[in-house]
């Protein structure tokens, strides 16, 4: 086996403060502003780039030059020219009309990713805006003012963005100090002012991949430690099922060219380390079920489609997805139309996530399975003393199987579709965000089902001594038994579940398997 690496990462949870400007963002920030609330601050490059951009919209409305969203309409009215003295009339027009999704309101974490994709996106200085706007923007994340807006019924962007744009201009609602009030009240509870909105700023807020980014950088982050929690959770399922370790064999990986599975491999090799349970039972069996065998091939696989999607998604966090482009050119500036909101990157790349977790979700489930049927598992029936008198873990095995089938639904690629708007004059559209938002539901599916093989795990182990595990899963064990005791007879299982899954979607976890055995490959 390998030697454990000693390197650790700093979770998101740790940072404190985020500088946009000098560098690109990384995961960890965005998910650290998103999901922790961490301040945002303004760099001098930063500030210096927006500012240029806006002097150069200021020229065209000066020279009353014909640009898309600044001196015209929107969409099929882009032949319609507005005057110089309704521009800035033409950007609450827009901000208003567009706010016109339904449905329960987006979380708190994806509003926030919202808001700081804004700031990413229109400070690259391409967009033409005031400083003030994306000054404002930052400060409702950095006094956690949560904008309303409903989550349903958008083809690619344009209608939550605009209910998170009301909140600027002192309209709509938003969240504050645990209330829903509205738009102004928030602004000014907080000290601040309601934006007026300049040429091209309304635009510039409701347009682009901003949403549906921030929605597929949370689903990220999300693969991504989850595909180190399967390894765990396989880990830990291996031994009370007296598996081999003999199929994570170096060698036998070494003649597969695929570098993700030996990754996987390597992870399971790590976290099985000293671990009494696997070696007594390593010739148990001469070859074990598949769901125990291929646990490093599905994982590698996985981990490589989930690597994939991050490179289109990060990709796009590196990118101003306006339109126009406000483009410097030879200092005289020119307004470029085109189409850079278009979400389809991000799209096929959040409809690859949903494939890939449910990947992971679906051998997940075949290992709980085995662990509770006593006709495989070798272990009282559904994992309780006194079966029969009592169902144990039978239940959640069946929670584990619905998930896994809600999931399959979402996998359903939604980049396929389309449909025409705005007079034909937006044909196809990419329905990237639908895209998104499947790939987050999927990826909270997948911490549930994870975590009930975790759970289910922790108690086959009770049928042996905890500690004969490996010294990595004996620890995620003894972390488990903090919040979820022993099952000995039926109790309340909901509790036990949810606690689990909190352990999971925030990396708890993750951090007690990395303290023994380093860092692992995502």
């Amino acid at each position: 086996m390998n030697t454990p690496r000693t390197e650790f990462r700093v979770r998101a949870q740790e940072i404190a403060e985020v500088l946009l400007g000098d560098d690109d963002i990384s995961l960890d920030q965005f998910i650290a502003v998103a999901k922790y609330g961490a301040r945002v601050h303004l760099s001098p490059a930063y500030c210096e780039r927006v500012c240029s951009s806006r002097a150069l919209v200021e020229r065209f409305l000066q020279e009353n030059r014909l640009v898309y969203g600044v001196t015209t309409g929107f969409g099929d009215n882009s032949t319609r020219v507005v005057r110089p003295e309704e521009a800035e009339q033409l950007q609450c027009n827009i901000v208003r009309s567009h706010a016109v999704s339904v449905g329960e309101p987006l979380p708190r974490e994806v509003v926030r990713a919202n808001q700081l994709m804004i700031l990413i996106s229109l400070g690259k200085g391409y967009s033409g805006v005031t400083l003030e706007l994306l000054q404002l923007v930052a400060d409702l994340l950095n006094n956690d003012i949560t904008p309303f807006a409903p989550g349903d019924g958008s083809v690619g962007y344009l209608g939550p963005e605009a209910h998170m744009a009301l909140v600027l201009i002192g309209e709509g609602e938003a969240t504050w100090r645990g209330e829903r009030v509205s738009g102004l009240h928030a602004l000014q509870g907080a000290g601040l002012k309601p934006h007026t909105l300049r040429c091209k700023e309304g635009l510039a807020l409701v347009n682009g991949t901003t949403s549906v980014t921030a929605i597929a950088m949370l689903a990220l982050h999300n693969a991504l430690e989850a595909s180190r929690v399967a390894d765990i959770a396989a880990a830990m399922s291996l031994q009370p099922l007296k598996g081999t370790t003999r199929s994570l064999d170096q060698r036998y990986h070494a003649i597969k060219k695929h570098p993700d599975q030996a990754n996987a491999a390597d992870n399971l090799r790590r976290l099985l380390t000293g671990s009494a349970l696997a070696e007594r039972f390593v010739d148990y069996r001469l070859q074990d079920t598949y769901s125990l065998r291929a646990m490093a091939q599905v994982h590698g696989a996985s981990k490589r489609a989930i690597d994939d999607a991050r490179t289109s998604i990060l990709n796009e966090t590196r990118s101003s997805g306006d339109n126009p482009v406000i483009h410097p050119g030879d200092g005289e500036g020119l307004a470029i139309s085109g189409a850079n909101f278009d979400g389809t990157f991000v799209g096929i790349a959040s409809d690859l996530l949903c494939i890939a977790m449910t990947n992971l979700a679906k051998i997940s489930e075949r290992r709980t399975d085995r662990m509770v049927n006593p006709h495989f598992s070798e272990l009282p029936a559904f994992l309780v003393a006194r079966p029969g008198l009592n169902s144990g873990y039978m239940i959640t095995q069946y929670t584990a199987a619905g998930l896994l089938g809600e999931m399959r639904a979402l996998s359903h690629p939604a980049t396929l579709d389309s449909v025409s708007t705005s007079g034909n004059q937006e044909d196809p559209v990419s329905f990237a965000y639908l895209a998104a938002r499947k790939a987050y539901a999927v990826s909270q599916k997948l911490q549930h089902v994870l975590a009930i093989e975790l759970m289910t795990a922790a108690q086959a182990l009770e049928f042996f001594d905890p500690a004969d595990a490996s010294p990595a899963t004996a620890a995620v064990y003894a972390r488990i038994r903090q919040v979820a005791a022993k099952v000995e007879d039926d109790r309340y299982f909901y509790p036990d579940m949810v606690a689990i899954h909190r352990l999971v979607a925030e990396g708890d976890l993750t951090s007690v398997a990395e303290s023994v055995v380093g860092t692992l490959h995502a």
